[in-house]
């Protein structure tokens, strides 16, 4: 006898074969799969799954099936959310994927929305439906309806489609909002009467504009009136601050600002002037928000060239929009230059305010990317500029992420301060960090950290470093990063050695000099790295005099004195050990060391 399991299998098998070899309609296999669901029998449900999404449904044929039932959408949900059943589950996914899918073309099909305002102007209980319906469009009925206002043939529809504009609520702000550029004055007023009625704040900061800056002095003031029925307080604001403030909406995703759900992408309004009409452009909803902000800034600019502000978050929002990881929108253009070249261009007041913002909210990206640009483009006084009692670049000495507080040294120790200031311990703690990184220490990859970042680090800092030793900064003291130092010539990377075995020559210490010193006598270093370190010594010695032990004095001279060393390195030492300007019995036996008399 066959045991339950196995005649469930079989049972299902010949389901799923008899209902291929008769092609089961959609339908039957849709209700199926329904049937089977509801009643628990999660094997026969899965195959049944898996016959409806290799059928390759059309998602608005779907949508319907799923509406005919009443029940399908909230079994789909169950299934998704309970997770009865893992291949279930996913197979559930998929279907409501498609059925989403049919919900969304089926609402912004073109024909069906003409068709709709068409039927506006009808009877009273066509109004109704076709308002309905086109309230389901949402954002896009918009740009069908402003046309249809804007043609002359169609005038008698006009208080119709007027009447049904408001009806379509908070979606379409959006598409309202752009067109308010349009320059047919009767379209333009319904348009604000339109957003008074639908009454929510996103509207003000383009009605304040138009209220402005508009040169109709009719539609001056009905932009004023559509902003008392909202928010009289408004109209003491300026439109440059309105603007500033829905950009840090978006910023900040306020919820109210959120696009429609159904879909994977969210969709930006343009205004075509040529054309004059509305343009749709459809980016990911993963930077949807950003990109949003920064199209705010444009306008708040727009209201006022001086707003400076703008910038700043305008530059915060584009660094967060990179963060993503995803291309930007097609309406970029391939000639739009990325975030770091507006930064650099932009300088640094604006860099700051990005800066602080970034450093307030934590975020590693933008904090990253407004401190790599301050250390292009920034001298001593710029760096340490301050908003308010805060200076942002200081603050980012301090950052929980360690590229953003190394970048923040990096470019503090670039400029060259000559001013002291309370946190320049921090600079050199922060170089010392940066060198001192090793694979091991990386391997995490937390947050922007990776081996590539710690090693390009790395050398920044042994490059800054040395200029810091070199112009003897008398701000940032390097003593306090000497056991980096050191650590570091005794590392496996010829150019990091290269690189702190010549700033330890600046430093007036016995244990800077002697790993200098150490550097160049080791055998298995790289035959140029001793050469240079020699070269290091030199300068050491000509700088701070002989600081060495005997035994190190005794290795360099059994260097020089021999024929098997490498002419390069015995000259190099050669020039090292003189430069150490020893007393003259060390000296004397170097000379009859070699005579033949």
């Amino acid at each position: 006898m066959f045991s339950g399991k196995i005649v469930a299998v079989i049972i299902t098998v010949i389901l799923l074969v008899v209902g291929a070899g008769f092609a089961q309609s959609l339908e039957e296999s849709w209700n199926d799969f329904l049937h089977y669901t509801k009643i628990g029998r999660l094997d026969l449900a899965r195959g049944y799954a898996q016959v409806v999404l290799d059928n390759d449904p059309n998602p608005v044929e779907l949508l319907a099936l799923s509406e005919a039932n009443g029940q399908s959408f909230e079994i789909l949900l169950r299934v998704v959310e309970a997770a009865p059943d893992a291949e279930l589950t996913e197979l559930s996914r998929k279907i409501l994927n498609i059925i989403e899918k049919g919900r969304f073309i089926r609402r912004a099909d073109p024909k069906i929305i003409v068709q709709e305002i068409k039927r506006l102007d009808t009877t009273k209980r066509g109004w109704l439906t076709a308002s309905r319906r086109l309230k389901n469009a949402g954002e896009y009925a918009i740009p069908f309806m402003l046309d249809a206002l804007a043609e002359k043939s169609r005038e008698k529809e006009f208080s119709k489609i007027v009447e049904a504009l408001p009806h379509i609520g908070r979606p379409a702000i959006r598409p309202l909002v752009a067109a308010l550029q349009t320059t047919n004055v009767a379209v333009k007023a319904e348009i604000m009467r339109a957003l008074a009625e639908i009454g929510y704040p996103q509207s003000l900061a383009y009605l304040k504009y138009v209220a402005e800056g508009d040169s109709s002095a009719e539609l001056r003031e009905l932009a004023e009136q559509s902003i008392k029925q909202i928010d009289p307080a408004v109209l003491k604001v300026p439109a440059a601050r309105l603007f500033y403030q829905l950009a840090e909406d978006y910023y900040y995703h306020a919820e109210s600002l959120a696009p429609a759900e159904e879909s994977d992408f969210a969709n930006i309004w343009f205004w075509d002037a040529a054309g004059q009409q509305l343009v749709r452009e459809e980016v990911n909803r993963n930077y949807f928000n950003e990109l949003m902000a920064m199209q705010v800034c444009e306008w708040a600019l727009k209201a006022d060239a001086g707003f400076g502000q703008a910038i700043g978050l305008w530059l915060a929002a584009f660094f967060k929009a990179e963060s993503a990881g995803i291309k930007m929108p097609a309406y970029f253009g391939d000639r739009h230059a990325n975030a770091l070249v507006y930064a650099t261009t932009a300088g640094p007041e604006y860099l700051h305010q990005a800066l602080a913002r970034a450093v307030k909210d934590q975020n590693a990206y933008v904090a990253l990317g407004a401190v790599e640009a301050l250390a292009i483009n920034a001298g001593e006084k710029s760096l340490l500029y301050r908003i308010g009692t805060t200076q942002p670049l200081v603050q980012a000495l301090s950052f929980n992420d360690r590229a953003v507080r190394y970048s923040a040294a990096i470019a503090i120790a670039a400029a060259g301060p000559r001013e002291n200031f309370a946190e320049s311990h921090l600079v050199v703690e922060n170089l010392a960090q940066a060198l001192a990184q090793s694979s091991q220490q990386t391997s995490e990859n937390a947050g922007l950290w990776n081996k590539q970042l710690a090693d390009s680090y790395t050398l920044r800092a042994a490059k800054i470093m040395l200029k810091l030793a070199e112009t003897r900064n008398p701000v940032i003291g390097l003593s306090a990063a000497q056991g980096a130092l050191i650590n570091a010539t005794m590392g496996n990377r010829p150019e990091i050695q290269i690189f702190t075995g010549r700033t330890l020559a600046w430093l007036d210490s016995p244990d800077a000099q002697r790993a200098v010193a150490a550097m160049a006598l080791n055998s298995d270093n790289d035959l140029n790295v001793r050469i240079l370190a020699f070269n290091s010594l030199a300068t050491s010695a000509k700088l701070n005099a002989n600081m060495l032990i005997e035994q190190m004095l005794d290795h360099i001279y059994a260097l020089i004195g021999s024929d098997e060393t490498d002419p390069a390195l015995r000259s190099a030492a050669a020039a090292a050990y003189g430069a150490l300007n020893l007393p003259s019995q060390k000296v004397k036996d170097l000379i009859l060391d070699q005579a033949r008399s």
